[in-house]
């Protein structure tokens, strides 16, 4: 079995992760629902048809045979049983879930890209708040925005001015998504390992008066 399979559990969220190096993705078709397949073979990049594998290999862990969706905005959803957000770096798919609500998953690998580019997703005053010549510190960031950017419900954000952030722990975010005269807020927890930076909302998004 190429996959290596891990947990955690966030509040009410639960996020799972599968890893995984070469395999030939045709040994678990089975795994895949008949539209899938289809879908499966209209791929050109190996390493794509084993992205896709492995993250409905995972989703059948999961829920089973259960279709992944997808709305109007691009967001992930499986029919009766809540809330799903998936997200993919080399070698490594998580899928998060939760019954209530909206979430956003996000995986990173540790790198400095995000420090290289940080002054095109970070205002001033996130640049003041936050370490910029770290480059865990920034792809923490980075990786926030994504998660704000899944949970904002539409798209043609700017990342800059649309998607708040402020430290609130070591690990932890205050974010918020502004649209037009309306804020809206949640708590973002940031987990770093060996490889990876994961990020993912602990909380709905709510109105607030004030960032």
């Amino acid at each position: 079995m190429p996959f290596k399979q891990e947990s955690i559990q966030l509040n009410h969220s639960s996020v799972h992760f599968i890893h995984y190096e070469s395999f030939d993705p045709l040994d678990y078709l089975d795994f895949l629902t008949d539209q899938e397949k289809e879908r499966f073979f209209e791929f050109t990049h190996d390493h794509r048809k084993r992205e896709f594998v492995a993250t409905r290999y995972l989703r059948h862990q999961l829920f089973g045979f259960e279709h992944i969706h997808y709305d109007s905005n691009g967001a992930p959803y499986i029919k009766g049983e809540g809330f799903i957000s998936i997200s993919h770096t080399t070698g490594t798919v998580g899928i998060a879930f939760n019954p209530n609500f909206r979430i956003g998953l996000d995986i990173e690998t540790r790198s400095d890209k995000a420090l290289r580019v940080y002054r095109k997703f970070l205002s001033e005053q996130e640049c003041n708040r936050l370490d910029t010549s770290d480059p865990d510190a920034m792809t923490r960031a980075w990786s926030a925005k994504e998660c704000l950017y899944k949970i904002a419900g539409r798209k043609k954000i700017d990342f800059k001015s649309e998607l708040l952030l402020k430290p609130s722990s070591a690990l932890t975010f205050h974010g918020g998504v502004q649209s037009k005269e309306v804020l809206a807020t949640t708590e973002i927890h940031t987990f770093v390992t060996d490889r990876f930076i994961y990020a993912i909302n602990e909380s709905p998004l709510n109105l607030s008066t004030q960032f």
